[in-house]
């Protein structure tokens, strides 16, 4: 087999020590790699570029397709944007993977037959990062949620349960409240499970999900979820797994893939010689099984079972009854590398043979014929600080015509005219609902241009606009709170 050329990055903080333990097992392990070194982080972030990264190192990302990554430290405040995040949209890397697996009774965790993997949509959700501040009072980030964005993680999720012998496919969001952009996550599962029989899929409302995540990991298998909620999840269910610092992750797309730890760069222990290097060395396992080495990984992977077994821990897992010894993180590396070629005696050994797996095969999301939408009114939202939702009220019923007609106000969306609550508190930040004043047929943009004419003419400060659509006949807005 021919050597496969990687990207790595050792990262700051911890990074550097782990990925340098990391790649000597690689490397005693036999692994076929050529490696192609980028910086990125902290002192990339204090040279001016605010993204994280040089834009040379863009060029060996997209070459190897194949990408390493140690942790990094992002700095804190504005005008820093999140370099996990950008790689991850920018490559098109929507599926994140997390594995999360309990090795009782050598690290220590309450569900010792915990075995969960969280696949977690990677590009969308309120990851799109598109906030604004728009009042004194008001900040807004915009949750977006795509059926492309739907399709292509829903079915990674299926048929990575397929082609690793899971038996049930688990969807968490919140559509009981966000009912058209969690909704649609939802619906799309249950559309795309109908394609995969052979496995049990369920619903759960993602909070009493994640109490159930956390009580009794062991009923479920393999769960996908929208971003955010995936993103905190997976930590939670690392943690109780046995430790985050455990915890390796891929990220995969069409064009590539990264690999890295789900933990931070943890720069107050870094140059210290005791961080855990087991999250970098299991998210490498994974990348080696992705190019297609997979003895090397099984080798790796057993290896690192047998130095559980063996009572040998770093700091953060050790503990007065399942350590023998406790070691620093080049010696963790070193007697995973004297374990190269065993087997573990009492956890169950590992094996990445694919030869009796079901082939992966991965369906590109299907752009639907557009849907025949129809412009019915529009949500105005305003800054306004003057007074009730009553005489906002008159105000805004001024600027009605035969054509948009004020039909709802709303404050932090939970209706406050006509006929709201004087319990009810009210921030500076209003949505003013108009429509269509003929049975809420068709309306032209030209309409909606001059209703913001009109209401300009009041002196009053709007801040935007949401277009009110029907969709084939079906509502593409959601109701207020309380209409």
């Amino acid at each position: 087999m021919s050597n496969t050329t990687i990207t790595v990055a050792y990262g700051d903080g911890i990074g550097p020590e782990i990925m340098k333990a990391a790649l000597n097992i690689l490397q005693e392990a036999g692994a076929k790699l050529d490696i192609e070194t980028i910086e990125i982080g902290q002192e990339v972030y204090e040279r001016g570029i605010t993204s994280g990264i040089a834009p040379e190192s863009w060029e060996s990302l997209r070459r190897t397709g194949v990408f390493l990554k140690a942790p990094i430290t992002t700095p804190q405040g504005g005008g820093y944007k999140s370099l996990n995040v950008t790689i991850r949209k920018s490559l098109g890397l929507y599926a994140n993977v997390r594995p999360c697996v309990a090795y009782a009774p050598f690290v220590r965790t309450r569900h010792p037959n915990m075995d969960v993997v969280i696949v977690r949509e990677n590009e969308e959700d309120l990851y799109a990062g598109i906030e604004h501040r728009q009042t004194d009072e008001v900040m807004q980030c915009l949750k977006l949620i795509t059926r492309p964005g739907c399709e292509k993680i829903v079915r990674y999720a299926f048929e990575y349960a397929r082609a690793n012998g899971r038996k049930k496919v688990t969807c968490f969001t919140k559509d009981n409240i966000m009912k058209l952009t969690d909704g649609l996550f939802h619906k799309v599962f249950d559309e795309i499970a109908l394609d995969y029989p052979e496995l049990q899929n369920e619903h759960w409302i993602v909070d009493i999900g994640a109490a159930k995540l956390a009580d009794t990991p062991e009923v479920f298998d393999v769960i996908v979820m929208p971003n955010l909620y995936g993103d905190i999840l997976s930590d939670v269910a690392a943690q109780i797994a046995g430790s985050i610092g455990m915890a390796g992750s891929a990220n995969i797309g069409e064009h590539g893939a990264m690999f890295e730890a789900i933990h931070g760069s943890a720069p107050a222990i870094a140059g210290q010689n005791i961080a855990n290097p087991t999250g970098l060395l299991l998210s490498a396992v994974m990348m080696l099984v992705h190019i297609g080495q997979e003895d090397i990984a099984a080798k790796i992977h057993n290896a690192w079972l047998s130095v559980l077994e063996k009572g040998i821990h770093t700091a953060d897992t050790a503990t007065v009854q399942n350590s023998g010894e406790t070691v620093g993180t080049k010696e963790f590396a070193d007697a995973v590398i004297a374990r190269l070629g065993r087997m573990p005696q009492i956890l169950k050994p590992v094996s990445y043979d694919t030869t009796s797996k079901t082939p992966f095969t991965l369906k590109p999301a299907i752009r639907r014929v557009a849907a025949r939408k129809e412009l019915i009114g529009v949500d105005v939202f305003l800054h306004w600080r003057d007074g009730s939702p009553d005489e906002l009220g008159l105000l805004m019923e001024a600027a009605n015509n035969e054509r948009l007609q004020l039909s709802m106000i709303t404050n932090r969306g939970i209706k406050v005219w006509p006929n709201g609550m004087p319990e009810t508190f009210c921030t500076d930040h209003w949505r003013c609902r108009y429509l269509s004043g003929s049975d809420q047929m068709a309306i032209l943009h030209s309409d909606i241009i001059a209703l913001l004419q009109r209401i300009t003419d009041l002196k009053l400060d709007f801040i935007k606009c949401e277009n009110l659509c029907n969709f084939d006949g079906e509502t593409g807005y959601a109701l207020g709170q309380g209409q």
